[in-house]
């Protein structure tokens, strides 16, 4: 498995320096972290998430991640032990430019991107207790995060498709009318980008669908999942069909930018918008255990899961299953919480409480 077996946190968030190297030099499957609202629990997972492509769990501003009142910039770093030998990552920002990302793979400068090679992660947050009735945009990000873990390649696909719609819009709202060949190459660009983006999504949807749909009914609810909206056939030619439409509207009507992730509770047949939160709550769990399978059947090594006061409104039975889940993968969960004994049954873990000794 891959495991995170040190981690460094500087000047990020509320840490001024925090350093969990010795607690995780076994690379343990669980890591257990408690402690008082304020002392940083979710920070510890944020830091962990911008090890990975992408603005992290929060989506926050590279700035806005700086100690307050510390020099203005931070970095985090990890030791990853990893079924090819250990590997050394780390990302962060100069206080001379609080919003250029740096990242460092083995000591050499690398792009963000390059970080999705080396871990695969998938996190759980209180915010995502609703997504099932957040907006389409919400549940389409929590999705790519999925697709990127098996599809590394993804984030640059979709950021490359964003970038050309982005000059499209602009293009459109302008006061002079637009080039056509100009827009032409820009639709030219989305329909490639959104083409790769479209199949690596229907690769895991069909593989994570299909899982879910041959599990028995356990103590999690049972998803069923279909991903609208993620046509990408013929997308220049719809582009350009839809200027006058999308020149009305401000911004691209169409396109696999708009797929949505719809999910039902099997049992009740129910749209999991219409679900109890504890339900809403299940079914993601369900999804991310699902997914965390697939990717371990896949690659060989499941991704590393953060899941951000897991436990909170879950029955003593459904922590005991969610904890016996996340041993069965056989990688690395972060979990945390503010009541140790709600862990108190979670087997085999690593234990840290802040702030530390």
């Amino acid at each position: 498995m891959t495991a995170i077996t040190r981690l460094t946190l500087t000047d990020f968030r509320n840490h001024a320096q925090l350093d969990l190297g010795a607690p995780l030099a076994a690379a343990p499957g669980l890591v257990v972290i408690t402690g008082e609202n304020g002392a940083g629990k979710t920070n510890i997972l944020e830091a962990i998430s911008l090890l990975g492509p992408g603005r992290g769990l929060r989506g926050a501003a590279l700035s806005a991640v700086a100690r307050h009142h510390g020099p203005g910039g931070w970095s985090v770093a990890a030791a990853l032990a990893t079924r090819d030998g250990p590997v050394q990552l780390g990302t962060g920002t100069s206080p001379e430019a609080p919003d250029r990302r740096l990242v460092r793979v083995n000591g050499a400068a690398a792009s963000a991107g390059a970080l999705g090679e080396w871990l695969a992660l998938v996190w759980l947050t209180p915010a995502m207790d609703r997504l099932f009735s957040d907006s389409a945009s919400a549940r389409r990000r929590f999705f790519d995060r999925l697709v990127l873990a098996l599809h590394p390649g993804h984030g640059q696909q979709v950021s490359r498709y964003e970038a050309a719609m982005r000059e499209r819009s602009r293009l459109l709202a302008g006061d002079v009318t637009p080039d056509p060949v100009w827009l032409d190459g820009l639709e030219a660009d989305m329909a490639v980008h959104g083409a790769a983006m479209a199949a690596a999504r229907a690769d895991v949807m069909a593989a994570l669908a299909g899982r879910l749909a041959d599990a028995p009914d356990g103590p999690f609810a049972r998803p069923q999942l279909h991903l609208a909206g993620n046509q990408a056939d013929d997308l220049a030619a719809r582009l350009r069909a839809a200027r006058p439409r999308d020149i009305a509207a401000g911004r691209a009507t169409d396109g696999p930018h708009r797929a949505d992730l719809l999910v039902t509770h099997a049992a009740k047949a129910m749209a999991a918008a219409h679900c109890s939160t504890g339900e809403q709550k299940a079914l993601l769990i369900a999804i991310v255990l699902a997914h965390a399978a697939l990717v371990a059947e896949r690659q060989g090594r499941p991704p590393i899961l953060l899941l951000d006061e897991i436990a909170a409104h879950l029955d003593m039975a459904r922590r005991a299953a969610l904890f016996a889940a996340l041993q069965g993968l056989g990688g690395q969960s972060w979990l945390t919480g503010t009541d140790r004994e709600l862990f108190l049954d979670c087997p085999a873990a690593t234990r840290i409480q802040l702030p530390l000794a």
